[in-house]
């Protein structure tokens, strides 16, 4: 892969964890947002964390998705 310049240094980015996921723990996550915030414009990485989730997801994720989604991209008629 090379270098990530452009447009893409300013695409925004919503990572999603739960802090009790057994496959993949939570320190996963916090070094993957990191090493996202070194290549891409920090300010467009948000990184959620979800109290007692699983390796699953929640309606609380789910909702956060929905108004990320929302935000960013444009209505479809």
């Amino acid at each position: 892969h090379g270098p990530i310049s452009g447009v893409n240094k300013e695409i925004p980015v919503l990572q999603c964890h739960g802090d009790c996921d057994p496959l993949v723990p939570l320190m996963f996550g916090s070094l993957t947002v990191e090493k996202l915030k070194s290549m891409i414009n920090p300010a467009n990485v948000t990184f959620k964390t979800y109290a007692g989730m699983m390796h699953s997801s929640s309606l609380e994720e789910m909702m956060d998705v929905k108004q990320f989604i929302d935000k960013h991209l444009p209505p479809v008629d």
